[in-house]
């Protein structure tokens, strides 16, 4: 059988499911369509023909090498296609981006072709993914004197790849769509248990919030041809969560424009807002498509006659609309005012200048952020090979400075990481600036859209500035099922080969390591000053500074080494009091968001750093906290440790580096020897006292400070996603913290969880004592509801079983993970049992494993979203409610939470998170909100 055959079998396969053809990522199947073209007689030729210049990819996938040859033979007149013109081809070539197209239109346009070489370089000058390779070749045949590539040259050093693109329209018509009130995570927009489909770009738009919905939305697109669709948080923030780029490749699918002609479900430029703006990190993404996010600020809080907010009976601000954008709603953007406007143009609703700053419309005009990275690399590459000035053909890279004022801990680390800024320039909040990436991650569920995005850009080996790169297999850990298999292995032989370690080994020399991304990623960042580019938004190291981003944005940091971003605002965090000896360290991180939120009203961690003043506890422990910051809606957060602190946490991480270098995870790089001595480079800078930990300067701004006390926290503390509140908007936010007693130890507790990112190994040795505790205490020990546990890392296990920890956890479990035969399909029921589940990331992720429907669960993880670790019954909301290690498993022994009595019984001698801050309230304080 053929592979076209096999092609066609595929096409009837996905017509039943009511989808297109898949896009062409092979090249021995392009080669099959070139054969069927050539003979002009072949009953597939027709068919053929539009798959070729209709439905193959771009970049560096072996198909578009195949397109690319077949268009240059053309070209060349060696084979005639009537249907296929020169200018046609060169047009084909044109929106391939990048790779072998480039090398083909190289080869034209320096090759001794009249005629052929100025169509080939009329072409070139408008393409700017060129690489170490494309740009060699141009600057050698400069220097031999090549008129063609001086001209091409020239044309990159003014930048007329994009001086002479079309600018954006001054004015447009929206018409709105509500997709949720609330907050709108993510998993609305791209649901975690279809994460395997997302590669599949028109599959997996089939899971966009609903099918009522995209219904409605086509509906909207037909009424108002003339009109884009905006989608709309309601009373909320868009985009709160992970799974960002293909939310946003979800939102463009059904809302924004095709990006060419010529490659099938690609869209740009959506158009996302929310009552409360957007998340940070889903902003970027939107970028990276050269979309539009806006902050509509329609609903305020209403004051009373001397100014202050009304409160409601829940002791919550009193919103009122200021303008309506219920679905059908058509509204006015006018790019050149930066204002919306009402559907006639004439009433200003609200200014959105932060939409439209110069370097978001550089990204709508390019189509995108990519676009404008490679065009200022490229011009820059132009310029000093021609030996000219640059004359940047774009906006500056904004630099501010305020003259005598000290540096926060991020400013510290951005003025370091810099890149393109002026030697001595002094960074502060506000600063948009590229900056060097030091560690990048990428993680399995958005992986195979990261290498797409790489193969997209045309880049085929890890940029040498970066110090290490990880591929993680944790989001796919809990089954191996046939989703699995076919993607995982493909994924990790690509970004092995493409410089990264990959927790499997594509030839199977070591075994499997499933290990959660963001505890691999904490140990493999050695520097405090690092900068760390993630594929998951909790990326969020307790050492340097770690931002979760879009799989695009993790691309490119893999191609170039770089990022763009604005310098952030910070809240310094500190401590004072004592900490109880019956709390855990969770307690306190809940207890900082709530008294945050009734300090402030507002949460002015949103869309800010948090730079938290951990002192004396370690990176496995500070990590707890780091970790939260992503639920706080913080952009990042940063650990500011005592020196012995972080050197004895750097020889921590020295010697998990070197389990995996034992195990033959290292690649012929040698990245994690580079990484273990990076780490002695920076514990010998510490002893010496050369470079001694970070710190903030004492003279250094914050945006507001906050003082958590430790003596108010007396009791357990859960975030509630508060499934009935009344008003929708509160619903499934990571604001309400309730103390345990609130519950009179009666809420029934179907299913506790302890696992994801959030735990470390003292948690799992909480289990264990917990469950000798009670046993000692009652002579035995029954679960009325199942406690599932599921270790962030294969260290940790086997560090417990070392230590005997991990038998008594034998001892009560009715499962245990096994590699040899792991499991391969998703648990639907529970046993009241406690279950050992393999490393990874387990229910937090909800893409395998998941509660009951209609379950109340009790867990350690992150997410509390609708649907993520528990769906909705006919009957029964499901609800993910998130507390420490103790709390959860005292819950899953009774079947409800605990009362305080019961729970300090349970805890007794256990030695919890012990933590002492260490330093109290400073006396000068820098914040704007004092």
């Amino acid at each position: 059988m053929s592979l076209y055959t096999e092609y066609l079998d595929e096409i009837e396969t996905r017509k039943v499911q009511g989808l297109h053809p898949k896009p062409i990522d092979d090249g021995a199947l392009v080669k099959e369509l070139v054969e069927q073209i050539k003979d002009n007689d072949h009953a597939h030729r027709a068919d053929s023909l539009n798959h070729f210049i209709y439905n193959t990819l771009p970049g560096t996938t072996s198909a578009a090498g195949e397109k690319a040859s077949f268009l240059k033979e053309i070209i060349l007149g060696d084979v005639s296609v009537e249907e296929i013109s020169v200018p046609f081809a060169f047009e084909l070539l044109s929106h391939m981006k990048g790779g072998p197209s480039v090398e083909v239109l190289l080869d034209l346009a320096l090759g001794d072709y009249p005629g052929i070489a100025e169509q080939a370089a009329e072409v070139l000058k408008t393409q700017v993914f060129l690489y170490e390779a494309d740009t060699d070749r141009l600057k050698e045949a400069f220097a031999a004197g090549d008129p063609m590539a001086r001209d091409i040259l020239e044309s990159y050093a003014r930048a007329e790849f994009f001086t002479k693109l079309p600018d954006i329209e001054e004015e447009f018509k929206v018409v709105t769509y509500v997709a949720a009130e609330g907050d709108i995570s993510t998993d609305l927009l791209s649901p975690g248990n279809q994460a395997h489909s997302r590669s599949d770009r028109e599959l997996h738009g089939k899971c966009f919030i609903s099918q009522q919905a995209q219904d409605e939305i086509q509906e909207l697109q037909r009424q108002h041809p003339d009109k884009r669709v905006m989608l709309i948080a309601e009373k909320g923030t868009m985009g709160v969560g992970s799974s960002r780029m293909s939310g946003v490749n979800n939102v463009a699918l059904w809302t924004g424009k095709q990006a060419s002609p010529y490659v099938p479900f690609v869209n740009i430029a959506p158009i996302v807002a929310g009552t409360n703006g957007i998340s940070p990190i889903f902003l970027t993404t939107v970028g990276v498509t050269g979309g539009i996010g806006i902050d509509l600020k329609n609903w305020v809080k209403k004051v009373d006659s001397e100014g202050k907010p009304i409160l409601n009976n829940d002791d919550s601000p009193i919103l009122e609309q200021k303008y309506s954008v219920e679905t059908g709603t058509v509204l006015t953007i006018n790019t050149k005012d930066k204002k919306l406007y009402d559907a006639a143009g004439d009433k200003e609703l609200v200014e959105i200048a932060s939409s439209f700053t110069p370097q978001k419309v550089e990204f709508i005009k390019a189509g995108g952020s990519y676009a404008i990275v490679f065009g200022k690399k490229l011009q820059t590459f132009a310029a000093q090979t021609l030996g000219i000035e640059l004359k940047s053909a774009f906006a500056p890279a904004k630099e501010i400075s305020h003259e005598g004022q000290g540096l926060t801990a991020v400013e510290k680390i951005f003025n370091r990481n810099a890149v393109g800024v002026a030697d001595g320039a002094v960074l502060h909040a506000g600063s948009d600036v590229r900056i060097k990436v030091n560690i990048v991650g990428s993680q399995d569920t958005t992986g195979l859209m990261t290498s797409q995005e790489l193969e997209s850009m045309a880049a085929t080996v890890i940029s040498p500035t970066v110090d290490g790169a990880y591929q993680s297999g944790c989001h796919t850990a809990s089954v191996w099922d046939k989703k699995a298999q076919a993607n995982i292995p493909k994924l990790m032989t690509f970004m092995n080969n493409f410089g990264l370690i990959t927790a499997r080994d594509p030839k199977g020399v070591y075994h499997s390591m499933t290990d959660v991304i963001h505890k691999v990623l904490n140990d493999i960042a050695v520097d405090d000053r690092a900068i760390i580019i993630g594929g998951d938004s909790h990326t969020r190291m307790s050492k340097g500074v770690a931002f979760g981003a879009d799989s695009g944005t993790v691309a490119l940091a893999l191609a170039t080494g770089e990022a763009t971003m604005p310098v952030p605002e910070s809240v310094k965090v500190t401590f004072k009091g004592q900490m109880a000896d019956h709390m855990d360290f969770r307690d306190v991180v809940h207890a900082t968001q709530a008294q945050m939120l009734r300090k402030f009203g507002d949460n002015v961690f949103q869309g800010r750093i948090i730079e938290v003043h951990i002192g004396t506890l370690l990176a496995d422990q500070a990590f707890t906290f780091t970790d939260w910051t992503a639920e706080m809606k913080a952009k990042a957060s940063i650990c500011i440790s005592e020196d012995e602190t972080l050197i004895e946490s750097l020889e921590i991480a020295k010697s998990r580096i070197q389990i995996m270098i034992d195990k033959g995870m290292d690649n012929e790089a040698q990245t994690l020897q580079g990484l273990i001595d990076k780490a002695d480079k920076r514990i010998a800078e510490i002893r010496s006292g050369a470079v001694p930990a970070l710190r903030p300067d004492d003279n250094a701004e914050y945006f507001a400070e906050l003082v958590v006390d430790l003596d108010e926290i007396d009791e357990p503390m859960i975030a509630d996603p508060d499934v009935n509140n009344a008003d929708v908007s509160k619903r499934y936010t990571h604001d309400t913290i309730r103390p345990v007693s609130y519950y009179n130890g009666e809420k029934k507790v179907d299913l506790g969880f302890v696992g994801s990112c959030m735990v470390h190994k003292g948690d799992l040795i909480i289990v264990s004592q917990m469950l000798k505790n009670l046993e000692k205490k009652t002579g035995k020990v029954e679960f009325k509801a199942p406690l599932v546990v599921a270790a962030p890392t294969y260290n940790i296990v086997d560090e417990l079983k070392e230590e005997g920890e991990w038998s008594v956890l034998q001892e009560y479990s009715g499962f245990e993970f096994d590699d040899l035969f792991p499991k391969t399909s998703a648990r639907t029921e529970y046993e009241n049992t406690l279950y050992l589940e393999r490393p990874g990331c387990n229910l937090c992720m909800g893409n395998q494993e998941k509660a009951e429907k209609g379950d109340t669960v009790l867990a350690t993880s992150t997410r509390l979203f609708q649907g993520r670790v528990v769906e909705d019954s006919e009957d029964k909301k499901g609800e993910s409610l998130l507390a420490s290690t103790p709390v959860v498993v005292l819950s899953a022994i009774l079947g409800r939470t605990p009362n305080m009595e019961e729970y300090k019984a349970a805890v007794e001698g256990i030695d919890l998170t012990r933590f002492a801050p260490a330093v109290t309230k400073p006396e000068n304080t820098n914040s704007m909100h004092f």
